[in-house]
């Protein structure tokens, strides 16, 4: 099957012996690899080669694992669909015409079609749940500060986290066991031992949900398209059949939550990309827009002219817009406030319930090429996932079963902070 899931397909061989010893991993093309390009999906970072490994790369390559290859992904993760890539669209291989998700696309894709045993995503807004709902594999955004970020080219600091995506429940938290754990080079890291028991995720999915408590936020399930809430439906009865308690909770923030991500999103992504000017990264300008003649803002711009895609293009302009001056008490500020609102919300609900249940996206997978002219309905996709990130949760999206057109179909759990063994086990009950 041809559905471009790849980037880069030059293998990088692991340790002798480990946990992960012959399983391949394939790794989105944010995540810096020695030696081998890495680049965000754009044109700005074609020829880019890091000169060392993020942290989850070294304790991949340490257990053992043999890496396959870079993913395919929207450009600085920055869609829904992975058709912003500048290398081109990725094929889902669990419905074929339709989109795989985004940002994190060809790393599920990978996972859906066989091609690589595991693979690792990054979640700023569900860029690791959604791909993983829509080709019908697992995928885990750890809670913030679980997976170290160091290698990592960030679109938003404080929401973004690497995360785990395979064929089940039990082998994401597998992987996850391997590239968890605080690290010196990245200090929003936390012990979560200090937190939890242990950092065997795996031991936790055991499938035994006979003494949990599911809370069902309404405000996460009423929006979502009628196919879409049949399956989840008929997912919660399947817990229930199984023993666990389900309970309605109220998340009223989150009405306000995809407003709030992308304000502040965007504007933590127009300062992360200002380095990206043809001499401190990126392609220089005479390579990318002809020879440029004139003073450095000239060169500037036509670097950026050139190697950014339209939507980064529109992300980096709003995200100014919000931090300059005069705007940013009326949108930046504003955002953080509601940030704070979603935060209280949830920690109110996961008091009445163990985790949250609700469809991880509120639509099946997109045809392709359907939501690449609005915008507006592609961020509006993320209406379910953005208020875990901004909470700094961890979740986990399972497959709950494929609409009567046959699209696949994700239930995300959500638990408390570093409550990464709670989503296991609720999620090991369905996959």
């Amino acid at each position: 099957m041809d559905y471009n899931g790849y980037v880069t397909e030059q293998r990088i061989e692991g340790a002798d012996d480990g946990p992960l010893a012959g399983t391949t991993v394939a790794v989105k093309d944010n995540i810096s690899t020695a030696g081998v390009r890495t680049t965000c999906g754009s044109a700005m970072l074609a020829d880019y080669v890091p000169p060392y490994d993020a942290t989850v790369v070294e304790r991949l390559k340490a257990a053992g694992a043999t890496i396959t290859g870079k993913t395919n992904m929207d450009e600085f993760g920055m869609g829904t669909t992975t058709e912003t890539s500048a290398f081109g669209l990725t094929d889902n291989p669990a419905a074929p015409g339709h989109v795989p998700g985004g940002s994190s696309g060809g790393s599920a894709a990978v996972v859906a079609a066989g091609d690589a045993d595991l693979a690792l995503g990054t979640d700023t807004g569900g860029s690791v749940r959604c791909p993983a709902a829509f080709c019908g594999v697992v995928g885990i955004k750890p809670t913030y500060g679980l997976v170290s970020r160091y290698g990592l080219v960030a679109y938003a600091n404080s929401l973004e986290q690497i995360g785990p995506i395979a064929p089940t429940v039990e082998a994401a938290a597998e992987l996850l066991s391997v590239i968890a754990g605080p690290d010196e080079r990245d200090a929003t890291t936390r012990d979560a031992a200090s937190e939890v028991s242990d950092y065997d995720y795996a031991a936790a999915a055991d499938g035994d949900v006979s003494d949990m408590t599911v809370g069902i936020p309404s405000e996460l399930v009423d929006g979502a398209d009628q196919a879409v809430r049949e399956v989840f439906r008929d997912a919660v009865e399947d817990l229930e059949s199984q023993g666990a308690e389900t309970v309605t909770v109220d998340l009223p923030s989150v009405e306000h939550a995809v407003e709030a991500y992308y304000v502040i999103a965007m504007s933590e992504a127009s300062s992360n990309l200002a380095r990206f000017d043809g001499v401190r990264y990126g392609t220089a300008a005479s390579e990318t827009a002809g020879e440029v003649e004139g003073d450095w803002n000239e060169s500037f711009a036509a670097v950026r002219e050139a190697g950014f895609g339209e939507e980064v293009k529109r992300r980096i302009l709003l995200g100014t817009y919000a931090l300059s001056a005069g705007y940013h008490d009326k949108y930046y500020e504003k955002a953080q406030d509601a940030r704070a609102w979603v935060q209280q919300d949830f920690d109110a609900a996961l008091e009445e319930a163990d985790v949250l249940a609700s469809p991880t996206m509120p639509v099946p997978p997109f045809e392709q090429g359907e939501s690449l002219d609005d915008p507006m309905t592609m961020y509006l996709a993320d209406a379910n996932t953005v208020p875990v990130n901004l909470a700094n949760l961890p979740a986990i999206s399972v497959p709950a079963g494929e609409t009567d057109e046959g699209l696949p179909v994700g239930l995300q759990f959500v638990g408390p902070a570093f409550g990464e063994h709670a989503i296991v086990r609720a999620g090991s009950a369905l996959a």
